[in-house]
């Protein structure tokens, strides 16, 4: 990834699509094994792992990794249960420096 880049933090590819320079903050969400929901894991949560159950929980612990990072770069993958990413978001930061 390009990392010298002087006042901007991102650079804009050809495609128009965001490539991040600084290191984001990546958030799994996760089945459970016992079958009860999900877990959205990251370092950047407090207590490491958050578990979610119901009927919406995969868009539920988006939904908070969405919020949580809003001010920072965002990767959020989503897995099935065989360990394969079947989605996958990148969120760009909406803070701007002054």
């Amino acid at each position: 990834m390009p990392i010298d880049c002087e006042r901007s933090d991102r650079i804009f590819a050809p495609s128009n699509r965001v490539v991040l320079t600084r290191p984001a903050h990546l958030y799994e969400v996760r089945p459970r094994k016992d079958k009860r929901g999900v877990d959205l894991i990251s370092d950047a949560l407090p207590f490491g792992r958050l578990w979610y159950d119901g009927p919406n929980a995969a868009a539920n612990a988006i939904g908070y990794a969405k919020h949580r990072s809003r001010s920072h770069d965002a990767v959020i993958r989503v897995y099935d249960a065989a360990g394969n990413v079947i989605e996958a978001y990148e969120q760009a930061g909406y803070f701007k420096e002054w």
